[in-house]
């Protein structure tokens, strides 16, 4: 999925039911269900923004934190002898697991 709509930091995918002549979506990279559908894609894209605002809305209403995408931290599953390789560079390096991931992380992504 490369192409997403973007509105108030939240993005949302967008996809079309051929067979209903529907296009639908949902406000992806949150664990929150927030979704949305239209009959042509201008529709859709004001229903993502309503789907957003109205999960906004109601946050506010209930008086908890929105969910944001891309808090700033995830869990990454590598299996032992690789954790353990990568710890031990990161030793060697003087720096925190952490640290070495970020840098890595940030050198791949051309930062």
């Amino acid at each position: 999925m490369s192409d997403l709509m973007k509105y108030k930091g939240y993005f949302g995918s967008y996809h079309l039911d051929e067979e209903e002549g529907v296009f639908y979506g949902k406000v992806e990279y949150v664990q929150a269900l927030i979704s949305y559908e239209a009959t042509t894609a201008s529709k859709l894209h004001k229903a993502f923004i309503n789907a957003v605002d109205d999960y906004l809305l109601m946050c506010k209403q209930e008086g908890i934190e929105p969910e944001k995408p891309f808090k700033g931290s995830f869990n990454v599953r590598v299996g032992s002898d690789l954790h353990k390789k990568v710890v031990l560079v990161a030793n060697n390096l003087g720096i925190s697991l952490n640290q070495f991931v970020r840098n890595t992380l940030k050198k791949a992504c051309g930062y």
